[in-house]
């Protein structure tokens, strides 16, 4: 008899470890009262691996358990040989929790939804963007001309497709085409969102960024770092590096700012969105750390929101006259998270001040709320 249960449990157990390996199954919670949609969501890629170790990475799906719809995901490395996250975009009800399941099969070919790229052939630009908006920050090539700027820019667009490579093919996106333009103004402020230290009451701006490096690249996040070479700060010497991640369909972007200096102490900083001569509308609000920004219009152009969101203390918010400036400190190679976004009315998404600060204002609780992920 003996024998004989052994050669039962073998006989069953086998083919429930078998079954074991062939998915991993997630949970995501959300326990905010906000609906959360096309989000980005990350799940580490070892504790998929735990769960379904025999997965090909070249023949899987993600499917929703309820709808039995494939998800759209990625791959990320975070430029790392090894994967190190899938990513998925989801809607998340309120108050809810959203099944999936690793699988086993052929993965549909969805929407390229962010993209990067460094462009030699526009003065050493950098540029970055999703299916909402478009972004730039100036490189090394740029400095000294007459057209150089500190800031970082905005592209506006009304089209979830991909424009950089057109746009800069044209040569000619300062005019609208039918999807969208650059007409924004940096100049020698800190545009839509830059950060810089702030000494004696003026920011102490870097040169433009002199290396780049790509993470990784859609289709739904796109991550890379812009380095900044030594310059001076009231006689301290500083170093910079930005780690900039955008991820499809949001109307923001993550910034990792490190800077790397040698005194130990704490160095005021500042982020920083430009002000028009035109009378706009501001949402400050120290205690959040939330700066945002409806521009005044810009003739056939339309009107641009900014914000800035940070995840730092803000000492305090000032309107000097040619920025609006919120303060807070840094360590020595500590990293500042913070987050920029932009919106633009023709988008026909957000189409007034009131509607962008309460996007805004959104924004900032659900970073503060992440979703919950499990994996079993």
């Amino acid at each position: 008899m003996k024998i004989q249960k052994n050669f039962f449990l073998t006989f069953f157990l086998i083919p429930f470890a078998i079954l074991a390996q062939n998915k991993a199954n997630i949970s995501i919670a959300n326990n905010t009262v906000l609906e959360r949609k096309e989000a980005v969501v990350a799940i580490n890629w070892n504790s998929i691996l735990s769960q379904y170790p025999q997965i090909d990475t070249t023949n899987f799906v993600v499917i929703n358990t309820v709808t039995k719809k494939q998800v759209p995901f990625q791959l990320e490395h975070k430029g790392f040989p090894a994967i190190q996250n899938l990513l998925v975009q989801v809607d998340v009800k309120a108050k809810s929790n959203l099944k999936l399941s690793v699988q086993k099969g052929k993965p549909q070919v969805f929407a390229v939804k962010t993209f990067a790229r460094y462009v030699p052939e526009r003065f050493d630009d950098f540029a970055w963007e999703n299916d909402k908006l478009a972004y730039r920050a100036y490189g090394k090539a740029l400095e000294g001309t007459k057209g150089d700027a500190f800031g970082l820019d905005i592209w506006v667009k009304r089209t979830d497709k991909m424009i950089l490579n057109k746009r800069y093919k044209s040569e000619d996106y300062h005019k609208d085409s039918g999807d969208g333009l650059d007409y924004y103004h940096v100049g020698f402020t800190l545009g839509a969102g830059n950060m810089a230290p702030y000494v004696k009451d003026s920011v102490r701006y870097s040169g433009n960024y002199h290396h780049w490096k790509m993470m990784d690249n859609g289709p739904l996040r796109s991550t890379f770092i812009l380095g900044y070479d030594t310059w001076d700060v009231d006689g301290l010497k500083v170093k910079a590096t930005k780690t900039i991640s955008i991820d499809a369909g949001s109307q923001f972007y993550k910034l990792e700012n490190v800077y790397t200096y040698e005194n130990g102490k704490s160095l005021p900083v500042v982020a920083g969105i430009i002000k028009r001569p035109e009378a706009g509308i501001m949402s400050l609000n120290e205690q959040d750390g939330i700066m945002g920004y409806w521009e005044p219009q810009h003739g056939e152009d339309g009107i641009t929101g900014v914000a800035v969101v940070l995840t730092t203390p803000v000492s305090s918010i000032v309107i000097d006259k040619e920025q609006i400036l919120a303060k807070t400190e840094v360590k020595s190679n500590e990293p500042i998270i913070y987050y920029v976004g932009g919106a633009w009315n023709k988008a026909g998404i957000i189409t007034n001040s009131v509607q962008w600060f309460d996007h805004i204002n959104r924004f900032s609780k659900e970073i503060k709320s992440p979703l919950i992920v499990t994996v079993k």
